[in-house]
């Protein structure tokens, strides 16, 4: 039971990211970010989002990062 990952805030993720808000909703719509909706809130699992980023999703190929 304690090896049961924690779903994470949109806050939490813009933080491990450094990231802002809008950069990481563009990354959910054009770049298949791994999140997933409950209620109105955003939630991510940090192993998927690190996986995410490995595979490339997160490269800078549309000109959406500021």
């Amino acid at each position: 039971m304690d090896n049961i990952e924690k779903w994470s805030s949109m806050a939490t993720i813009t933080d491990y990211l450094d990231v802002s808000r809008e950069t990481i909703l563009q990354w959910i719509n054009h770049r298949n970010m791994p999140a997933h909706k409950v209620g109105r809130l955003w939630k991510f699992k940090i192993s998927e989002v690190d996986e995410w980023i490995r595979s490339g999703g997160a490269a800078d190929k549309t000109g959406l990062e500021k």
